[in-house]
């Protein structure tokens, strides 16, 4: 299967105390020629002041659903211990109709300790963690089937996590696109374990979307070689600098150029 190289922007919601500046940054991406805008599902900062300015995922989201007109919008990823499984599929089908059929629905485990501690969810362990994700997909996906009114399409599901035991199972299951850490090895490695895991459920790798975050030029084309084909740039508040962005977009547009008239 042929897929397009494509450029995500996260935008980390943090440090910026001014939505107005969060808004404009949406509006910058999708003008600099983003494929999709990300934002992620955490109640505090990762990094600085660990109290600092912050706001909320999925209410988010449906304001971006009604600013853009082209991107597709997301959480990388949303926790999937904080909310109701049956709930969250119905926040993702809203959005989806919000938006016109462009949201991707991201989740992982959960990892951040505060945002369980201080909003009363119950952090547990990594395994009990990816156990409820376990438990929360076959439900999300049953509750898609049942709303009324249906999403406008089926909604991409992602996928965070290397696991190899507990996650890659559960993005050959359930993922439409998979979203990976580490170096270009360790994603080799890890994409073997998910050939292998689907092989197990009777899909093909192939099906599923590799993504990456954003490792520069001088990386981007052996890990398009490994599979990769959805890149995304992070980016912090206040300043929301998209320097790298539009780097990589500029990059995607160089690698991309559509085939000859009369050649597939």
């Amino acid at each position: 299967m042929h897929r397009p190289i494509r450029i995500g922007l996260q935008l980390q919601p943090q440090h910026q105390p001014d939505y107005g500046r969060i808004r404009d940054t949406v509006r910058r991406a999708e003008d600099a020629g983003a494929d999709i805008v990300f934002n992620w599902d955490h109640f505090y900062p990762l990094s600085g002041d660990p109290d600092g300015a912050h706001f909320e995922c999925w209410t988010m989201l449906g304001a971006w659903a009604e600013q853009t007109e082209r991107v597709e919008i997301g959480a990388l990823v949303t926790g999937g211990g904080y909310r109701n499984p049956d709930l969250l599929a119905d926040m993702a089908r809203t959005v989806d109709h919000i938006s016109g059929g462009r949201l991707i629905l991201g989740i992982g485990a959960g990892w951040f300790e505060k945002d369980y501690v201080e909003y009363g969810y119950d952090f547990g362990t990594k395994g009990s963690r990816l156990k409820l994700l376990g438990e929360y997909l076959p439900r999300i996906t049953a509750r898609l089937g049942k709303l009324e009114p249906q999403p406008t399409r089926h909604i991409p599901l992602l996928i965070g996590g290397g696991g190899p035991r507990k996650t890659i199972p559960l993005v050959a299951q359930y993922a439409d696109i998979w979203h990976s850490f580490g170096d270009l090895d360790t994603h080799r490695e890890k994409a073997e374990i998910l050939a292998a895991r689907c092989a197990d459920v009777g899909r093909s790798p192939n099906q599923i979307e590799r993504s990456v975050p954003w490792r520069g030029i001088e990386n981007a084309a052996a890990l398009v070689d490994a599979g990769v084909t959805l890149f995304t740039v992070g980016v912090s508040g206040p300043d929301y600098d998209l320097t790298d962005l539009v780097e990589a977009i500029g990059w995607r547009d160089e690698n991309s150029a559509p085939p000859l008239s009369g050649l597939a």
